[in-house]
């Protein structure tokens, strides 16, 4: 090999090293793998707690914690509410951050009612939404964009289908859902707080 071509060889790979060393300290976690998303947020049209419309150009360049329940549930639902609250009370301050509360009992949980239970949290709803619409259209969303139900329990008839989870599915600012996290696991909230908090440095 000649001297020419060693000297070519040497001085690119320098000016590779060079690139990601910089690129490094220029762009927090350059170098680190991402996470693969295993869905997208689909386009969606429902209505919060105040009677507005809400679709998915509310997520645009927000870090969202997606949940589903329902306000008559005195089950699993106080708990995983209680635990969420806890990533809302870290992250309420920061403008790319909120909260999607689905209804997954759209015929008792109208937007008033939806008002009422946000007011008993005493969270600003405009980083905690409380969401209702359509049922068919709410477990679309959580089986087939957020993923924290499984499809298959999708029933024939809709008045016998209900959507019960303990499951928060996390989204980035571009509309990925990257990971579903289990809300009544200490372990795994702590988790998805330290996502949330690097989402939001990006």
């Amino acid at each position: 090999m000649s001297k020419k071509k060693l000297f070519y060889i040497i001085f690119f790979s320098a000016l590779v090293v060079g690139f990601f060393v910089v690129m490094s300290f220029i762009i927090p976690g350059f170098t680190k793998p991402g996470i693969p998303p295993i869905s997208s947020v689909k386009p969606f049209s429902f209505i919060n707690q105040d009677g507005q419309v809400i679709s998915e150009k509310n997520l645009e360049g927000k870090v969202a914690a997606v949940e589903y329940f329902f306000t008559s549930c005195k089950g699993i639902c106080p708990r995983l509410n209680n635990n969420l609250r806890t990533v809302y009370d870290e992250f309420k301050d920061q403008k790319d951050f909120i909260i999607l509360s689905h209804t997954s009992d759209p015929e008792t949980d109208s937007a008033s009612r939806l008002k009422q239970f946000a007011d008993s949290m005493q969270v600003d709803t405009k980083k905690w939404m409380f969401i209702t619409g359509r049922k068919d259209s709410l477990y679309t969303m959580a089986r087939y964009s957020y993923k924290i139900d499984d499809p298959a329990n999708n029933l024939q008839k809709a008045e016998d289908d209900f959507l019960h989870t303990q499951f928060i599915a996390l989204v980035n600012k571009q509309g990925d859902v990257l990971k579903i996290y289990d809300g009544l696991k200490q372990t795994e909230m702590n988790e998805m707080k330290k996502a949330i908090a690097e989402l939001l440095k990006k």
